[in-house]
């Protein structure tokens, strides 16, 4: 049991790597105690158990932001919340657990092994996480890195390859104290906290602003989510993005608006298409969130789409984007027939389920160049937010994290980062509430605003890097380095034979 204990305050310690904190150091850290306590465990069940116990910590701690989006249900007490981040976390566990299950299986005989196939595990299983059951790909290990060097390796192996290097320079910690080479461990201690000091991804660090690019307007209204599904704030709430527009000026601008940022249907509404008009100049483009109303599946009494639209002068719909990756309990309800009647619903309000669009899209924005949509939570999956067979000049992501508490916001800025160093691509975010942000194609923050803050970011769209070998080839790389650590620790066994 003291081991079980351990290893969940380890999971504990894992997370504060994770934004906002960013002790990244202590994440290297916790995984050196797991591949101690792991080479302790006496049993395959043991090993499992120790990992599952690590997830839970971890998750725990790191998804605490989920209990804050329950809090704006009032169908539902605010205990539930917390309730909902135990059962998430236990499902959650059995990743880590797999990961370390299969460490000890097939690594015990070797500690070099052991770290080895811990790290091609947790590879695998971080991707099956973010895949089974729709997938739920938040705070992936390797995000921790997101302001050392290490982030770079990135754009060859993604997100999930990066799990492997925590796993990697934690076994360097691991194996420093267990040969008892004081010197080593101080060193890599230093260098760790060293790096961490070198961030590089400041507004000071990214390239200036380049006049002959493209002018867009990143819009954020703070506008809290107790207030963002209010009819009676409706007409208020669209006043102020108006006004944050401001008129056009004869320069053609790209305005960008959060998700659901207009509560009118833009196709039949007629007062919301002169007034969106008004601000938007004969070059300007406007990109806004909205609910496309759908044709309900069979038995259901209504559905919709979380939908991105392009507007055009006269707000003219000159193209959509329909949201793919759906949050679970937050746009639809799975068991609807057993949830409902027990009286819940959904966390964002809606008569029906939404429906989930076709996948990653590029839409073509004339004087502005090619985009990438991806709607909030989207933008979490590595390897899946971009046509390969129409490269995008640019993702837009825009959000809505006013109901993720103090932790969720950081967190998914974070993964927004990835993605830019993954792909190669400037990414752009708006929201309701922040983090609202211009992301170069290195990962680097250009401009954000604070949270809570109403304001506008005036910009120049940076432009995209050469596509990256992970643009190309995706999940593809972060497997193959899993394959070539599993190949090293084979050597490694054979070799001690």
């Amino acid at each position: 049991m003291k081991s079980l204990g351990l290893s969940f305050l380890l999971g504990l310690l894992s997370a504060t790597g994770l934004q906002p904190l960013g002790l990244w150091p202590l994440t290297i850290l916790a995984f050196g105690g797991l591949l101690l306590l792991l080479e302790r465990a006496p049993s395959l069940r043991s090993a499992l158990a120790r990992g599952w116990w690590f997830g839970m910590g971890q998750f725990v701690l790191g998804l605490n932001w989920i209990a804050t989006a329950f809090t704006y249900q009032a169908a539902m007490p605010a205990w539930l919340g917390w309730i909902a981040v135990v059962l998430l976390s236990l499902y959650l566990s059995v990743y880590p657990a797999a990961a370390t299950g299969l460490a000890w299986r097939w690594g015990r005989a070797h500690r070099a092994a052991l770290v080895l196939v811990l790290a091609a595990a947790w590879i695998v299983t971080e991707w099956l996480r973010g895949t089974m059951f729709t997938g739920f790909a938040w705070n992936p290990v390797g995000v921790v890195l997101i302001d050392s060097w290490a982030k770079w390796p990135a754009r060859l192996i993604g997100t999930y390859g990066l799990s492997g290097l925590v796993i990697l320079w934690a076994g360097l910690a691991w194996w420093a104290a267990r040969h008892r080479k004081p010197t080593l461990g101080v060193a890599l201690a230093l260098l760790s906290f060293l790096l961490a000091d070198l961030r590089v991804t400041g507004s000071a660090a990214a390239p200036e602003r380049d006049p002959a690019r493209p002018a867009i307007r990143i819009v954020q209204p703070n506008i809290p989510q107790e207030q963002r599904w209010d009819p009676v704030l409706d007409e208020r709430n669209f006043i102020k993005m108006l006004r944050l527009t401001g008129q056009p000026d004869g320069q053609a601008r790209l305005i960008l608006w959060p998700e659901a940022a207009v509560p009118y249907n833009l196709h039949t509404d007629r007062l919301a298409q002169q007034l969106i008009a008004s601000r938007i100049g004969p070059r300007d483009l406007l990109l806004t969130g909205g609910i496309e109303p759908a044709e309900p599946p069979p038995g259901a009494e209504a559905a919709e789409y979380n939908s991105l639209y392009l507007l055009g002068p006269g707000a003219l719909v000159l193209g959509r984007y329909d949201k793919a990756h759906l949050v679970p309990y937050g746009e639809y309800l799975p068991m609807r027939p057993l949830l409902t009647a027990l009286g819940l619903s959904r966390l964002a309000p809606g008569a029906g389920d939404i429906l989930a669009g076709p996948g990653p899209r590029t839409l073509t924005l004339p004087g502005f160049g090619r985009m990438g949509a991806q709607i909030c939570y989207e933008i979490v999956f590595s390897g899946e937010v971009v046509d390969r067979a129409n490269r995008p000049d640019f993702l837009f992501n825009p959000s809505n994290d006013a109901w993720f508490g103090a932790w969720g916001p950081p967190q998914h800025f974070a993964q927004a980062r990835l993605r830019a160093l993954e792909e190669g691509l400037p990414v752009v975010r708006s929201t309701p509430t922040g983090i609202t942000g211009l992301i170069d194609a290195e990962g680097r923050i250009v401009e954000r605003l604070p949270a809570h803050a109403e304001g506008v970011i005036d910009t120049r769209l940076p432009p995209a890097a050469a596509a990256t070998p992970f643009a190309r080839l995706g999940n593809l790389l972060p497997f193959a380095f899993a394959l070539l650590l599993v190949a090293g620790a084979i050597a490694v066994r054979r070799k001690t034979r």
